[in-house]
Parts: structure tokens; sequence; C-alpha cells
């Protein structure tokens, strides 16, 4: 691991999992599509693929309020899941790691964001901000990517935008 990517990792994380009605092929098959985000995402307007697939795949976001931003994917694993990093270009970028997993027979997903925002900030001094706006608003974003994937995977149809409820930095 990189120094930079070592450092990210000791400051704040706000994460979210959820059993995936699926399986563990189909989840892979969705996430690892071009353009996947447009098919479950609530908050997406449109997912421009760049260079697709794999490690070093590259990808545009933008969202429902017009903020673009592009993703840049750092490790691939076929069926466990993907790392990457997103943010408009050239400003700050949060590291983002999708892991999928089995427990017993069923399927999990976890995401898990390693924000940008008051990142050169000491711990103690950013503790409060995050615990009162930025974790709760990711843990929202993320339940309803989540819940996004589920609704996809199971009615087969694309997740309506904003289905489970605005976001107020996304929508």
């Amino acid at each position: 691991m990189s120094r930079d990517l070592h450092k990210i990792k000791k400051k704040w994380k706000v994460e979210y999992e959820e059993k995936i009605n699926s399986s563990l092929e189909s989840l892979w098959e969705l996430i690892s599509s071009p353009s996947n985000l447009e098919l479950f995402h609530p908050f997406c307007s449109s997912n421009k693929t760049i260079k697709w697939p794999g490690e070093n795949s590259i990808d545009e976001l933008i969202y429902l309020n017009g903020l673009t931003y592009i993703r840049k994917f750092t490790n691939w694993e076929e069926k466990k899941g993907y790392s990457l990093f997103i943010g408009e270009k050239n400003k700050g970028q949060s590291y983002v790691i999708w892991d999928i997993y089995k427990r017993g027979e069923s399927v999990y997903l976890k995401i898990s964001v390693y924000p940008y925002f008051l990142r050169n900030f000491p711990k103690i001094a950013s503790y409060i901000p995050y615990k009162l706006i930025v974790t709760p608003a990711l843990q929202s974003y993320l339940k309803s990517v989540i819940g996004g994937i589920n609704y996809y995977l199971e009615s087969k149809s694309i997740t309506p935008k904003n289905y489970f409820g605005e976001h107020k930095w996304f929508s």
C-alpha cells in the first residue's frame, strides 16, 4: 500500500453493508459492467465509461444535481470487489472500497468511504463535523446505492431516480 493510501486509511471512514438478494455472480456481473451506475444508482444522471474493465478503469459519474465526479479504479478482484478514488477533476479525492463477501449462503456488499472532507485536519478537530454531518449523510447515500442494487437485481428494472428520497449533496 502506498504511503498516501496508508495515511488516508488512518482517517475517518464511513461504511454501510447490506445483504444482497441475488447470487454473487449476478451482483458481480452488475457492478462490473460498463456504465453500471445508470442501472441502479438513485442519484446518477449518467455514467460514461472512459476505460473499462479491470484495474485502471476510469468512468465519469454525473449526479442528478449536475456535480461531475471521475472514478479511477486502483484495484479490481473478480467476484470480490474493487477500490477506487472518486472526486471532481483536479480536486479532493475520496477513497472507496466495494467489498463482496458471503456469510453462510448469503451474499453481502459493503461499501467503505474514506472521504476527502477535512482529511487534512487533526482527528480531534474533525470529530464533531464527521459525526454530525458527514457520517449520517454518507450512510444515507450508501444505503440508497446498495438499496438501488437490490432493487435492480430483484425487479430487473432500472432503479428510479431519488427512489429512496432526495440527497442534499447529490439530488
